[in-house]
C-alpha cells in the first residue's frame, strides 16, 4: 500500500537542533537538513553561514499525515524557537538562523498563519511574533555531514545545544 507522504519545511536557528524533535515520531518518515529561502544555486554551508545566498538553514520533514498531522508539526516547531527573535536563534545571530515556515501548499498557509496568530494572542510572550511564514521555493539538502548530526556527532551536538541557551529557553517558555 502506497503512503500518503506530504512535505514541510520550518528554519529554526542551527539545522541541528531541529532535526531530533522531529525525528522521534511515528509518521514521521524523514528529517532533513538544508537550505531554502535564498537567491544562490546549489548553495554551500559556507556560502549560508556567511549571509550571501539568502538562505535559512532549515529542516525539511516528510511524514505522513494520516498518522501526524501538520499542526502537530506547527505545534512541534514552535516549541523549538524563541519566535519573537529576529536576529537568530539563541546563540546562532545572522540571516541565516532567523525562524520561518516555509508552506508548499496554500493549505500549510493557512495553518500557519493561524497557528502564529493563536500564538501571538496567547499570551505567552510579551514581544511580537516575528517568525516569518513564506513559500518555500527550492530547497537545497545540506552536505551529508550535517544529516542526523544529533545521532553520528551526539557529544558535540549535546554540548552545542547546552551553550546555546536552545534547551534552557525551551523550559522557561514551553
Amino acid at each position: 500500500m502506497k503512503k500518503n507522504l506530504h512535505i514541510a519545511t520550518f528554519a529554526g536557528g542551527c539545522f541541528w537542533c531541529m532535526v531530533k524533535p522531529f525525528d522521534q515520531w511515528d509518521g514521521i518518515e524523514s528529517v532533513t537538513s538544508g537550505y531554502a529561502g535564498g537567491h544562490l544555486e546549489n548553495p554551500t554551508y559556507e556560502d549560508v553561514k556567511k549571509g550571501n545566498s539568502g538562505h535559512y538553514e532549515v529542516v525539511q520533514i516528510t511524514y505522513d499525515p494520516d498518522i501526524f498531522s501538520y499542526e502537530q508539526l506547527l505545534e512541534i516547531f514552535w516549541q523549538q524557537i524563541d519566535p519573537t527573535d529576529a536576529g537568530g536563534q539563541f546563540q546562532d545571530r545572522g540571516s541565516s538562523y532567523r525562524s520561518a515556515i516555509f508552506y508548499h501548499n496554500n493549505d500549510q498557509k493557512t495553518a500557519a498563519e493561524l497557528s502564529k496568530s493563536q500564538l501571538a494572542s496567547s499570551g505567552k510572550f510579551q514581544k511580537p511574533i516575528v517568525t516569518e511564514i513564506l513559500p518555500v521555493g527550492t530547497f537545497y539538502e545540506a552536505e551529508d555531514y550535517h544529516q542526523d548530526f544529533y545521532k553520528k556527532n551526539e557529544a558535540e551536538y549535546l554540548e552545542d545545544r547546552q551553550k546555546s541557551g536552545r534547551d534552557e529557553f525551551i523550559r522557561k517558555h514551553w
